[in-house]
């Protein structure tokens, strides 16, 4: 008997990583200067932002959203703005607090990430453009600049 209530509480403490779900958070999308700009010939500028940020949910549970800004200009007239917001809803549990911040600064939008390409390609494909497939991101080169950055700021 007392193997099995060591056990349960073995597991009670074990890590927990699951993801419970990626769901596509916001998707906006602006042509101001249709249809106009669509006569154009030239070749347009094209601006990508992104981000992550994460924030708990419930008690385990976490949710990190990644978010892509992709801004297209002929010129200082904008061609098409869009912005999405890709979130993942990830329930983890007893993990060592100086693991917390690389799992939710580069293991979960590395999850959440090839969605929130998708949404972005299929959302410029349906506004009637080329898609803009965004790139593949190294997202623990990124948290660790980021990381830096801080440090740098505390100082």
């Amino acid at each position: 008997m007392t193997d099995s209530v060591a056990n349960a509480e073995a597991e009670a403490q074990a890590p927990v990583f699951q993801i419970q779900r990626v769901y596509l958070k916001e998707a906006s999308l602006e042509q101001p200067n249709s249809p106009a700009i669509l006569i154009e010939q030239q070749q347009p500028s094209v601006d990508i932002q992104l981000g992550v940020e994460a924030t708990p949910a419930a008690e385990g549970v976490f949710e990190v959203c990644v978010t892509a800004t992709v801004h297209t200009k002929i010129g200082d007239k904008t061609v098409f703005l869009v912005e999405c917001k890709q979130g993942g809803i990830f329930e983890i549990r007893n993990l060592p607090e100086d693991q917390m911040g690389p799992v939710m600064g580069i293991a979960c939008p590395q999850i959440v990430y090839p969605y929130l390409r998708a949404s972005v390609a299929d959302l410029i494909t349906r506004a009637g453009f080329p898609p803009v497939h965004l790139a593949e991101i190294n997202f623990q080169a990124m948290y660790e600049q980021q990381q830096a950055q801080q440090s740098t700021l505390a100082q």
